[in-house]
């Protein structure tokens, strides 16, 4: 199915390079001031049908060369595993040339090449390839927006579109991000200046962690919010010249009213902001446990018995 889909591609792009210039040039000779009747035969004479039928056997011999490396490609990664990556490199910049030439062979056997023609090519690889680069030339300035106005930082860590983890390295083209499941995920400059990110510590070591912890309406607030606090300030992970806080206050949890803890501490180092969360909540949890506190519950009130007159 991929060979099928390589040969489906060449002659895909052999059709819309043929089509390009034949439209281009019966678009060049409508705009003439005399209209010419021999457009259409010119047309017909820039095609050289008998290089067509060869380029078909091309394209054939061509598929038939990258279906057979394809399976090469596979036995060998079978046989040496430790040389797999490298193997599917070698095979994809094949596959790249390939294309490139099979579209240069086609074009020189199928059209009969003049200076009209090399023009007609020219005009036609010129509008291709600023369709091609349009989006790395918008990635290319917004890499210099981004290096002067600065949003982020390399090493910081940023949420953006999805993706949360630590900055690695900002190009020219491209923002590449190394995610907490250890996933280098690649960003376009350009999409950092239409969309949101959010940055938590901006060039600093540590950074504000916030936690929400539930309890029931019937249970001690006090000591539940005096517990977080402890296990927050107790934690090896904490950056202690900053303050910790914990907010209180009443929400709708699973369609009833809970109060819900929210802690706002700050971690020492990014890198440590999900051992932090573990180690609090691990404590909150116990303390929790040894003191009888209980999570949300729909409570049910009994209304007095009204007495009759």
């Amino acid at each position: 199915m991929t060979a099928m889909r390589s040969a489906n591609e060449i002659c895909r792009t052999f059709s819309i390079i043929v089509s390009t210039m034949l439209l281009f040039q019966a678009v060049t000779a409508h705009a003439q001031s005399e209209p010419n009747p021999e457009s259409i035969g010119q047309l017909a004479q820039l095609i050289r049908w008998s290089g067509v039928v060869t380029s078909a056997f091309v394209v054939a011999g061509v598929w038939f060369v990258l279906r057979v490396l394809r399976d090469f490609i596979s036995r060998l990664s079978d046989r040496f595993p430790g040389r797999r990556l490298t193997l599917q490199k070698f095979a994809t910049f094949f596959q790249f040339f390939a294309y490139i030439g099979t579209g240069v062979v086609v074009v020189f056997l199928s059209v009969r090449i003049d200076q009209t023609v090399l023009a007609l090519i020219g005009g036609t690889l010129a509008i291709s390839v600023g369709f091609a680069i349009r989006d790395v030339v918008a990635s290319f300035v917004a890499g210099v927006i981004i290096m002067i106005d600065r949003p982020f930082q390399v090493g910081d860590r940023v949420a953006f579109g999805g993706q949360y983890g630590d900055v690695q390295a900002i190009g020219l083209r491209s923002v590449r991000m190394q995610t907490l499941d250890d996933n280098t995920v690649t960003i376009p400059n350009n999409k950092f200046i239409t969309e949101i990110t959010s940055c938590g510590n901006y060039g600093a070591l540590d950074m504000q962690v916030v936690m929400d912890f539930f309890v029931g309406l019937d249970q001690d607030v006090s000591l539940a919010r005096n517990i977080v606090t402890e296990a927050a300030l107790t934690s090896r992970y904490v950056h202690l010249p900053k303050p910790v806080g914990v907010l209180v206050n009443q929400v709708i949890q699973d369609q009833y009213v809970a109060v819900r803890l929210r802690l706002k501490a700050y971690v020492l180092d990014t890198r440590y902001e999900k051992a932090f969360e573990t180690d609090v909540n691990l404590r909150v949890m116990k303390a929790f446990r040894e003191q009888r506190i209980q999570p949300p519950a729909i409570l049910h009130r009994t209304q007095p018995a009204r007495t009759g007159r």
